[in-house]
C-alpha cells in the first residue's frame, strides 16, 4: 500500500500509474531472465512496490528476493544493470523523461513479522484478555 510521499500528501493516480507500469515491466525483465546477471539468474525476486517522486523522474523500486538473504548481492546486481533496466522502462513507459531507478530492499514483509511477534506477545495477550 503506497504511503504518503515526502510532502505529506498521498501519491497522485499518476504516481500510482506509473509506478505500477514500472513495476510489471521489471517484474517481467526478472521473471523471464531477461537481465543477464549470474547473481539474478540464480534467484527469484519479487518487486511489491515502486514509488515515484512528485516529477516522476526518480522511481524507487522495492525489491525482495524470495527466501529472503543475499539482499545486498541482489541491490548491487540490479544496480549494475540498472542503465539497460532504465532503457527497457523508458520504452515501456511514455514518459518525457526515462525516472532514474533506485533500488532498495522492501522492508515492510519484517516490519510486519516484528509486529506479529509484539501481539503475540504475553503481555499485549494479557492487555487484550483483561478488556
Amino acid at each position: 500500500m503506497p504511503t504518503k510521499n515526502k510532502s505529506g500528501k498521498p501519491p497522485t493516480q499518476r504516481q500510482l500509474r506509473v509506478g505500477e507500469l514500472i513495476r510489471h515491466r521489471i517484474s517481467d525483465l526478472l521473471s523471464r531472465r531477461e537481465i543477464h546477471d549470474a547473481v539474478l539468474e540464480r534467484t527469484i525476486v519479487t518487486i511489491p512496490e515502486v514509488r515515484l517522486s512528485n516529477d516522476l523522474r526518480v522511481a524507487t523500486v522495492y525489491v525482495m528476493p524470495l527466501g529472503g538473504g543475499d539482499e545486498d548481492k541482489i541491490i548491487k546486481a540490479l544496480a549494475a544493470n540498472q542503465k539497460f533496466i532504465r532503457g527497457v522502462v523508458a520504452r515501456a513507459v511514455n514518459l518525457k523523461f526515462a525516472p532514474e531507478l533506485r533500488f532498495v530492499t522492501d522492508k515492510s514483509f519484517d516490519q510486519g513479522m516484528r509486529m506479529d511477534r509484539l501481539l503475540d506477545s504475553d503481555p499485549v495477550r494479557r492487555d487484550v484478555e483483561d478488556q
